[in-house]
């Protein structure tokens, strides 16, 4: 008999972070399969027995084949969590996995985490509004390719809000220049929080114009979250 598959958000790294509903079904489930993301102090919740690395770097593990395990898990009678990191929706692939899910007629529930997007500048002393600043945020990924961006970077200048984003360490140069290409201003203050909410944590500060050298002179690695905007020097 098939059982019922959780896509659960782990929040941004910190157990303290993990909704009540999250940390009740790690608990209770038959198998929790979780990704790279996943702060090792919310690992270190999950009985051995129970946990499956299904991280793509760490387990070489397709997308698909995530997807088909999964499945199959959850078609051999086991109650299981998808851990994933942050909130599922939001650049976490989950809404793939969920469509999977439905395909396949598996019982699936989707249990929102709270995102690094807002969480982990919020705890440095980063508000991602300010009613006297801006009264908009945007949060885009920052690892798409060149080539095939979505992004719209003239609209998001116009805008004039807030800029987050994820996953964008490795082409941060790149996605300054966007910025800088369609008429943001140099100055625009930025900050980059790397490894939120962890006993790792390290936070820098620059400007669009010197970000992308002060994060290469600091070494900064993934995972990490960029702010853009002039809320980044609010509280400093």
């Amino acid at each position: 008999m098939n059982k019922k598959v959780y896509i659960v958000g782990a929040g941004p790294g910190d157990p303290d972070f993990l909704t009540i509903r999250a940390l009740n079904l790690i608990k209770s489930a038959d198998v929790v399969l979780a990704d790279d993301l996943i702060g090792d102090k919310i690992k270190a919740l999950i009985p051995k027995e129970k946990f499956v690395n299904v991280g793509k770097k760490s387990s070489n593990l397709s997308q698909e084949e995530i997807n088909r395990l999964i499945v199959k898990m959850a078609r051999d009678g086991r109650v299981v969590v998808r851990l994933k990191g942050g909130d599922p929706f939001i650049f976490g692939r989950g809404s793939e996995e969920a469509l999977y899910l439905k395909k396949s007629g598996i019982d699936f529930e989707v249990i929102p985490g709270i995102t690094s997007a807002i969480a982990v500048p919020e705890s440095v002393g980063i508000p991602i509004t300010d009613r006297r600043i801006t009264s908009t945020f945007t949060i885009i990924t920052g690892h798409e390719k060149t080539e095939d961006s979505r992004i719209n970077w003239k609209a998001l200048v116009e805008l004039g809000g807030t800029i987050v984003i994820l996953m964008g360490v490795e082409r941060l140069e790149r996605n300054m220049n966007k910025l800088l290409e369609h008429g943001l201003d140099p100055t625009t203050p930025v900050s980059i929080i790397e490894k939120g909410l962890t006993d790792d944590e390290r936070v820098v500060f620059g400007n669009v114009a010197n970000i992308s050298k002060i994060a290469k002179d600091e070494n900064i690695t993934a995972p990490a979250v960029i702010v853009v905007g002039r809320v980044v020097n609010l509280l400093r």
